[in-house]
């Protein structure tokens, strides 16, 4: 028995090769190639970097398909099963729009996969595929699977999985959806073995609140101490204020902590259920606490909220040009199917697209909503302007600089690899063409 395994890309516009700098290992499917048994041949086509063969001889394939590549993952399955070869649909998306998926493939598995892979691969050895599996959260006791990536090129950063969930109920958050907003940390012994015969030194600890549980990420960074590594992950800006947190951090050599802002406004901060993160008069305080701890901050806002216009996206620019952030996403908001953020602007009918994902004509780059007080067009305009405004030479320059006194000489050059390449990469994101074009040429 042979299996397929397909990343599906976003999209990419006619003529030009696909446009990302973050192309990193997928690390569910080095999990999906160490739970499927060694007698089972398997092949991995990357969408993002590689034209996929339709005409391979295969008995299975096995697409993940996230929201953006929903509309693309569709398109793949259908011309596998016009061969006559059955497709399997997976991850966040399909957990979330199982009724959506279920169409387009031979069946739809749900949840977490460990759980019933082993029994979706038997069924399709005997030809018996069930329309529906339904995976548990479970940990895991299996090491990914990073042979399938042989012959790739990927970012030289590792991937180790820490954690999955997060304990927040953050109304745009799909993740929070997904593990109805509970945190499972993964067992520190598997985690260290994983950094331990992980290819690259530098890491990235996946994890959607990597310090979810105070107690259990102190005594993590602990173990991982005597490594002597290199890591990124995601928190929030609440942790600045444990000063053994940071400086457990620092100590297991972290550079860069991911913290979602989201939006400096109040009022925003309570309608997407995110209280947490106020920290209203103490909010620069935070960041320099982080910054004095030796950490970067890659920061992230989202704009649409009500309470948004011109003026928040410009707040927000200036408040990471003052900050000097390793870097920074200025995202408009996205409703992503079955939180209470899309259930809320559909109810309200705000919404411009139905189903954004699958929608003819729907560009990356552009709002799938009506906001409130500024058109759509125009918040689309002021986030990518913000984008442009922050990745200037001017601003990478003063940017780089004060990187330069917080972080290690292997993490700086890996800022200006990423930064210079960035108001470039901008312009050619905007408006790709979600799902279209993706089979003219390679990377």
């Amino acid at each position: 028995m042979k299996i397929t395994f397909i990343l599906p890309a976003i999209g990419k516009k006619p003529g030009q090769k696909y446009i990302g700098t973050w192309k990193m290992e997928p690390l569910t499917i080095a999990v999906l190639k160490a739970l499927t048994p060694p007698e089972i041949e398997t092949e991995l086509f990357d969408d993002r970097i590689e034209l996929i063969d339709y005409e391979t001889q295969t008995d299975l394939v096995c697409i993940t398909v996230e929201t953006y590549t929903a509309k693309r993952s569709y398109r793949i399955a259908e011309r596998f099963r016009a061969r006559g070869i059955p497709v399997v649909l997976g991850g966040y998306h399909v957990t979330l729009c199982p009724e959506e998926a279920a169409p387009y493939c031979d069946a739809v598995l749900t949840g977490n996969a460990e759980t019933v892979w082993q029994t979706m691969l038997k069924d399709a050895a005997a030809h018996q595929l069930k329309p529906r599996y339904q995976g548990e959260t479970a940990e895991y006791r299996i090491q990914p699977d990073h042979s399938i990536f042989a012959g790739k090129k990927y970012l030289p950063v590792s991937l180790v999985e820490t954690g999955r969930g997060c304990i927040h109920k953050c109304d745009f958050c799909s993740i929070a959806q997904f593990y109805c907003s509970r945190y499972y940390h993964r067992s520190h012994d598997l985690i260290i073995d994983d950094i331990k015969k992980a290819p690259h030194k530098i890491f990235f600890l996946v994890d959607d609140n990597l310090v979810a549980n105070r107690q259990n990420a102190i005594e993590l960074f602990e173990k991982i101490e005597p490594l002597k590594i290199k890591w990124a992950g995601q928190g929030t800006l609440s942790m600045a204020k444990d000063e053994k947190l940071l400086r457990a951090m620092k100590k297991s050599g972290c550079e860069v902590i991911l913290i979602g802002f989201e939006s400096l406004s109040k009022e925003n901060l309570q309608q997407m259920n995110k209280s947490f993160n106020y920290a209203l008069g103490e909010r620069d305080e935070l960041v320099k606490r982080v910054h004095d701890a030796g950490l970067g901050i890659y920061a992230t806002f989202v704009f649409g909220y009500d309470n948004d216009d011109e003026r928040t996206v410009a707040d927000a620019l200036e408040f990471a040009k003052k900050h000097n952030f390793y870097t920074a996403a200025f995202n408009h908001l996205l409703p992503f199917p079955n939180t209470a953020l899309y259930h809320r602007l559909k109810e309200e009918e705000r919404l411009i697209y139905d189903k954004w994902w699958l929608a003819e004509g729907y560009h990356y780059g552009e709002l799938a909503f009506h906001p409130k007080k500024i058109s759509a067009e125009k918040l689309s305009q002021l986030c990518r302007d913000a984008r442009k405004e922050f990745s200037s030479t001017k601003t990478v320059l003063s940017r780089g600089f004060a990187s330069m006194r917080r972080t290690s000489p292997l993490v700086w050059s890996l800022f200006w690899a990423m930064n210079l390449r960035l108001g470039e990469e901008i312009d050619q994101k905007m408006h790709v063409p979600i799902g279209e074009n993706l089979d003219e040429l390679p990377k």
